[in-house]
């Protein structure tokens, strides 16, 4: 029996926290983890960085390594509903997806009195060189109505939308890439102060098109569009071998290295049907960071190019007709 076995069993009588027990959680590690970074983005740009993460908490299980990558040549793509994928090109890949997913034909939309089940696993690595490999991992089921106008109105972050306004969004973006991300980053604006300070055009584009292809349901047609967008911004690329989701499945990364900083951005892609897998940030470079008390040097903690900071997959999604009720 494996340690994730194990530990399932473990707590399998024990109540599947919600999203609010989980948050102050980790809001403290967030915090704890970056300082200087923005972490008030925390519902749709989820960060437990691995910086100072070993300093703020004692985890209690270790988990092994199954979030390491799955290394490959890197013209061996995977199979697809396309046939075999070259990755060795962002617009190779995100065009042959778009041409798949604009023969799909469009469902619905839902009513505003259903429900968006998902279930998503969030993990963290600690990152310390030397230290065992552990993971902190949330994995909850969540039931958020599709009109969730009121709950929009009081206490979420900055880059939350319902999920109808994010489906209304999308069936309405242009066909023309650059009018297309202007008007995605229109809905997911950047900073304006010190504390939450304005992106390039570029990083905001990629984050913004994070955001809302993550969003569920979205018309096949509209994520067609997007992925033809994603493709034309400055510094995107893919990484030419399958990686690994927080899930422990194979998925195409398409990345970008995030402005002034050592690590990057990675929107995962299912390499069967071209779906929204999730999301991860990866070291782009060896760096070191010294951690401090705000006076008194603590530590130097060191990352290597390839670690993973944090990673999300979301392993189900479906839409319902009841909070609880699950596909």
């Amino acid at each position: 029996m494996d340690e994730m076995t194990q530990l399932r069993e473990l707590r399998a009588d024990a109540p599947v926290p919600d999203r609010a027990t989980l948050a102050p959680g980790r809001q403290r590690l967030t915090e704890a983890a970056s300082p200087g970074r923005r972490v008030h983005r925390l519902r749709a740009d989820w960060r437990v960085a691995a910086v100072g993460a070993a300093a703020a908490i004692t985890v209690a299980a270790v988990l092994g390594t199954r979030l390491g990558d799955a290394a490959g040549p890197a013209r061996s793509g995977p199979a697809s509903t396309a046939g075999t994928l070259r990755l060795d090109s962002p617009a190779e890949v995100l065009n042959r997806a778009a041409d798949v997913l604009e023969g799909r034909p469009a469902g619905p939309e839902p009513r505003d009195d259903q429900w968006i089940y998902t279930r998503t696993v969030r993990a963290a690595r600690e990152s310390q060189e030397g230290a065992p490999s552990t993971r902190v991992e949330y994995g909850p089921d969540e039931w958020v109505r599709y009109d969730d106008s009121a709950a929009a109105r009081h206490g979420k972050d900055s880059d939350y939308r319902t999920a109808r306004e994010v489906y209304r969004a999308a069936a309405a973006l242009p066909d023309d890439p650059a009018r297309l991300l202007a008007k995605i980053r229109s809905v997911y604006p950047t900073g304006d102060t010190t504390e939450d300070p304005p992106e390039t055009e570029a990083q905001h584009s990629f984050r913004a098109m994070g955001l809302m292809v993550g969003s569920y349901p979205l018309p096949p047609a509209a994520l067609a569009r997007l992925y033809r967008a994603m493709a034309t911004i400055p510094g995107v690329r893919v990484t030419g071998h399958l990686v690994k989701d927080a899930a422990g499945r194979e998925a195409i990364a398409i990345t970008r290295k995030e402005d002034g900083i050592h690590e990057q951005r990675e929107i995962l892609l299912d390499p069967h049907d071209f779906g929204y897998a999730g999301l991860r940030f990866v070291v782009a470079e060896d760096y070191e960071y010294a951690l401090s008390d705000g006076e008194v040097k603590l530590q130097t903690v060191k990352f290597k190019a390839g670690q993973i900071l944090t990673s999300e997959a979301r392993i189900r999604a479906a839409v319902v007709d009841s909070r609880g009720e699950r596909p």
